[in-house]
């Protein structure tokens, strides 16, 4: 196998890494990380993927439940990404969660996987309401980073770049990526693994849209919040959560089908 190439890639993680946002459960979810799968397949003919993620994951879930299975897949290339299903909640620990985190990299790379990871962008930037969680996310991606460095996994910085909170990448609960989202987060990790034409286009902005109203933004708020947000902090009271009952959409290694057409803006 030439340097570079990638036969077995395993992805870990909750619902963005699933997909959520990207597709829907009727039709199938597609998300960064089969995204990335197409990707890599481009440079790598022959790469066989799995998708362990299950929407609504803690990061101590995602450890305990899919780093095992993930282990014995043998992967040479894995993603690990959670943290943000902890952060939303009320009790949140950057450290707890980044031990999760560096448990999965360190056992992942010691059995000779690369790694990849990602950093999470201000939510308070998508919508004014999730201003409080900015301090949050800070903290865990400064703990991501940290682990990263100690196990040498490679980082999309995605928390950098202004377009990560444009609205047109989000989907309509603002809690996961829409397609062109996913469509940015998969070129972002692409570009941190330095794969054949990967570039860092994925951080330009979009082009200006027109300003909307104060009464306007208002509206929208509003109705986010009883479409949305209602029915999450409904079920978080309820202890229940989106992925009870799932199990993993892809937990063997498959081969990778060719790349679908963009239902959004093709990176350059």
């Amino acid at each position: 196998m030439r340097e570079g190439d990638h036969r077995r890639y395993v992805a870990l993680g909750d619902s963005q890494t699933e997909g959520m946002g990207d597709g829907d459960d009727v039709n199938g979810l597609r998300g960064w990380a089969d995204r990335l799968a197409e990707l890599l397949a481009a440079a790598s003919p022959g790469l066989r993927y799995a998708n362990l993620a299950v929407r609504g994951r803690v990061a101590a879930q995602v450890h305990a439940e899919q780093l095992g299975p993930a282990l014995a897949l043998r992967p040479d290339l894995a993603t690990v990404v959670a943290g943000v299903n902890d952060l939303l909640r009320p009790r949140f620990d950057a450290d707890e969660v980044g031990d999760h985190l560096e448990a999965m990299f360190a056992a992942l790379t010691a059995q000779g996987a690369r790694v990849a990871t990602l950093t999470f962008p201000d939510l308070g930037r998508i919508t004014p309401l999730a201003r409080p969680f900015g301090p949050r996310a800070a903290a865990l991606n400064q703990r991501i980073r940290t682990a990263a460095r100690r196990h040498g996994v490679v980082v999309a910085e995605t928390a950098h770049h202004p377009v990560v909170t444009d609205a047109r990448l989000w989907s309509p609960d603002r809690l996961h990526a829409g397609p062109l989202g996913h469509e940015r987060i998969a070129a972002a990790v692409a570009h941190a693994l330095g794969l054949p034409d990967s570039s860092d286009a994925w951080t330009r902005p979009l082009p200006p849209e027109p300003a909307r109203s104060r009464w306007s933004a208002a509206g929208a708020e509003l109705r986010w919040v009883a479409a949305f947000l209602g029915p999450w902090a409904g079920r978080r009271l309820r202890g229940r959560s989106s992925g009870d009952g799932r199990t993993a959409k892809r937990p063997h290694l498959l081969p990778v089908a060719a790349p679908v057409p963009s239902q959004g803006e093709r990176t350059p």
